[in-house]
């Protein structure tokens, strides 16, 4: 409306400029005809008439106040007509009544038609019609009329002067609203320029965040204050812990009828009023690359503006671009910190070779990294398809077994994939030891691939719902690789140490690693004792039988040995068919006992039979010299003494 009035500030310089009179004879005794009332604008088109209508009335009112003392409204009535011939307004004493009304509608469409004023009469009315006119086209916008019973004598001079009293009364209203709109205007474009600059300010602070959290707070602290009676809600397609109520993920439920949703889809704002008259925007926050949420607001009964649109599009494309900035920010960080943490697991993972020690490390850093409640570490055993709890930071869990189709472990198992849950809880696809006796509702599950095979798994917990991300989760993912190369190398080193510690033949220890360990043991232990095992007549063995047959006895013998010792015990092979056998923490007589034990289960358990010779020879912290040559050489005597006493017995060796 404020343009439509821009070219009309001429009006009010020339409206006494604006009416000629002319001489001509008329009905009623005046020496003057009346003449047209024009307006001087020349942009007044049809379409602005309707909002002059409102200013013709209230001028009609200002005029019947001022001249309400004029004798002629006692004599008759003046009435304003619109271009319609329709009564706007009327005032004075006199009523022509209804069947004068057709020929005074008459009299006006003529006036209308020709615009020139008219002075007539009929049987029992005359009246006076002046039009308001445009001056570009003559078009009548209205029609100043007075109606009086015949035989009232009114000077027409009088009513000229009444309308353009009228006209008087219209500029004085037009001017009033021409001022209060260019008022309006001026204070629009205050309110334009403070936007404006508050959304620059806004632009300015959104771009200064370098995290995502920063940013969507900085959104809706100015959402609040550029629409303080607004409710606004932000929902998001990526996870995103904000801690803002009004930050929700999005989720498509219904997207056809879901306005949140329409707009994410189809990238563009969606309007929505309900019956109360309530609006409802939601509107796409984009970035460069892709749409990271929409914006919902609701707006009580005019309070929106459609002028704010535009500003409230201009804000949610900002944010999405700072949101996207920041995000791509937050990436890079968190990439970086990722690859840190992956370098650091790795260097540490690979000091060790023990699988123990990888998973206790791997425990705790997991517990660290992810800031989870609890981490638990599981191996398969291939022997027996169960997993077994290696590491965990909850005690009820140490040792446990599991079946390999059991809870998360045997979903990871069967899918060899990655696995997150958001809510245990609510799910509760599988039922889980770890999950129920923790309380924990959040999970993510890596498998530990060896060789393409899984060789084992990791879970880490928290009892928070929706606590882990989908980048803990890929993460996780990453990490469980390079554990699984620490736990290959750590399972070659050992197979390698197995090895050359091992007699390939008897499966029995390596003579070297038997030293080893009977030098470590006479370090710390108080005394300890060994048996020297010598099969009787083996080449006989070998030349009778072959040498195969001679390697089965050999590692027949050495089987009777394993079973008849115990688990901390060590049994090597010494060489050739001699086998020794160390017991820590064991005097010469009770290791004199188990030698006998040995003994007698060889001469009856080995087909062919043989029999076997030993010397037992002990060690004590109060000898004078404590060595493993000693040792050894004690035992070799009373084998030797055995022997000569005619093979198949025991002899123990003196100090």
């Amino acid at each position: 409306m404020v343009d439509r009035w821009k070219g009309w500030g001429c009006m009010v310089d020339r409206m006494n400029s604006n009416f000629a009179y002319r001489k001509t004879s008329a009905i009623v005794n005046t020496s003057a005809e009346p003449q047209p009332v024009w307006f001087s604008s020349e942009d007044i088109s049809d379409a602005d008439e309707p909002l002059l209508f409102p200013l013709f009335k209230e001028s009609f009112i200002q005029w019947i106040n001022e001249a309400a003392g004029l004798s002629s409204f006692e004599a008759g009535q003046f009435v304003l007509f619109n271009k319609q011939a329709e009564e706007v307004a009327s005032a004075g004493l006199y009523n022509a009544g209804r069947k004068r009304d057709a020929a005074l509608e008459k009299a006006v469409r003529t006036v209308l038609c020709s615009g020139r004023p008219s002075i007539c009469e009929t049987e029992d009315m005359s009246f006076a019609a002046f039009p308001l006119q445009r001056r570009n086209d003559g078009a009548v916008f209205c029609v100043f009329t007075y109606v009086s019973p015949i035989g009232s004598q009114t000077d027409i001079t009088q009513l000229q002067m009444s309308s353009l009293h009228f006209r008087s009364c219209f500029y004085h209203k037009f001017e009033q609203l021409y001022v209060k709109d260019l008022l309006l205007q001026q204070q629009r474009a205050e309110q334009e320029a403070s936007r404006r600059d508050f959304l620059f300010q806004a632009a300015k602070r959104l771009y200064d965040q370098i995290d995502v959290s920063s940013v969507l707070s900085e959104l809706l602290r100015s959402l609040e204050i550029v629409y303080p009676s607004s409710e606004v809600y932000l929902y998001l397609s990526q996870d995103h812990l904000n801690g803002d109520p009004r930050v929700k993920p999005l989720v498509f439920k219904n997207a056809e009828h879901d306005l949140v949703a329409k707009a994410f889809l189809n990238g563009k704002s969606v309007t929505e009023q309900d019956r109360d008259g309530t609006l409802r925007l939601a509107v796409p926050m984009t970035g460069k690359q892709a749409a990271y949420g929409v914006l919902r607001m609701s707006i009580g009964p005019g309070e929106w503006d459609e002028a704010d649109l535009s500003a409230f599009l201009l804000l949610a494309e900002t944010s999405g671009s700072a949101f996207e900035n920041a995000k791509l920010y937050e990436q890079s960080n968190l990439l970086i910190n990722e690859l840190r943490l992956i370098n650091e697991l790795t260097k540490r993972l690979n000091r060790s070779l023990k699988l123990k020690e990888i998973f206790q490390f791997a425990t705790s850093e997991l517990l660290t990294i992810f800031d989870a409640d609890y981490c638990c570490v599981l191996q398969l055993n291939n022997e027996n398809n169960q997993f077994v709890v290696m590491s965990s930071n909850f005690p009820e869990l140490a040792n446990d077994k599991f079946s390999h189709d059991y809870g998360f472990c045997g979903m990871v198992y069967r899918t060899r994939e990655p696995l997150i849950i958001s809510d245990y809880w609510q799910t509760r696809v599988v039922t889980s030891k770890i999950m129920d006796n923790t309380g924990s509702r959040s999970l993510i599950a890596a498998p530990i691939m060896v060789e393409g095979e899984v060789a084992g798994i990791i879970m880490v917990t928290h009892k928070t719902p929706n606590f882990f991300s989908y980048e803990n989760y890929k993460l996780l993912q990453v990490m469980s690789t390079h554990i699984g190369i620490a736990v290959s190398n750590a399972s070659l080193h050992a197979e390698v140490r197995r090895m050359v510690i091992t007699d390939n033949l008897t499966g029995l220890h390596a003579r070297h690693y038997l030293n080893e360990q009977i030098q470590s043991r006479q370090r710390k232990d108080r005394f300890g004792s060994l048996i020297l095992v010598d099969v009787d007549l083996f080449k006989r063995v070998n030349d009778t039988y072959g040498h195969q047959i001679g390697d089965r006895i050999l590692i027949h013998v050495s089987n009777i040995i394993r079973e008849s010792i115990r688990q901390g015990d060590i049994a090597a092979r010494w060489g050739g068919e001699e086998l020794a056998i160390y017991l820590p923490g064991i005097r010469a007589e009770q290791a004199y006992r188990v030698a006998e034990r040995i003994r007698l289960h060889v001469e009856q358990e080995t087909e062919p039979v043989v029999t076997v010779s030993c010397g037992v020879s002990e060690w004590t912290f109060e000898d004078e010299k404590v060595s493993v040559e000693s040792l050894f050489y004690r035992a070799d005597m009373a084998l030797y003494e055995a022997k000569n006493n005619g093979r198949n017995c025991i002899f123990v060796g003196q100090s």
